[in-house]
């Protein structure tokens, strides 16, 4: 059982050993077991290439997550995410930066437990998983200061 982040950014990036702990959760709350999941953090332009090389789709994205379980209640998977557009997206919408990469994260192994985010209804769940995730984790935050 592996969590990893490679590339992470040194600043404005949530704990490590928190996210770590918020992933397992949520695996847990799903009936998922972690098996080794790697976050590999890049720009926009690398991530642009695997859109377009892997889901034929010609635009930049925050996430790509590519699901290699081999076991239905064991989790693994390669989660890119753009550091770029996290950046962007956290100060166009307002959240910040930190709150963005955890929202992103918490995207990446919720596609890994089995949510999609094609229609309307699955957006708004999608959502509401993610507020759950970033408040799992502020409050974890919050109890170790």
């Amino acid at each position: 059982m592996a969590i990893l982040f490679s590339n992470a950014p040194k600043k404005l990036f949530p704990k490590k050993p928190l996210l770590k702990s918020c992933i397992k959760d949520t695996c847990h709350q799903f009936h998922k077991t972690v098996g080794e999941i790697s976050y590999v953090f890049v720009d926009d332009e690398e991530l642009l290439e695997m859109n377009k090389q892997y889901l034929f789709h010609d635009f930049y994205t925050d996430i790509i997550t590519f699901d290699n379980s081999e076991k239905e209640h064991e989790i693994e998977g390669d989660i890119y995410v753009s550091k770029d557009r996290v950046k962007e997206n956290g100060m166009r919408i307002g959240n910040g930066i930190l709150e963005e990469y955890i929202r992103v994260i918490a995207h990446g192994i919720l596609h890994l437990c089995g949510f999609r985010d094609k229609t309307k209804l699955e957006i708004e769940e999608m959502r509401k998983q993610e507020n759950a995730f970033i408040k799992r984790y502020t409050v974890k935050n919050l109890n170790i200061n």
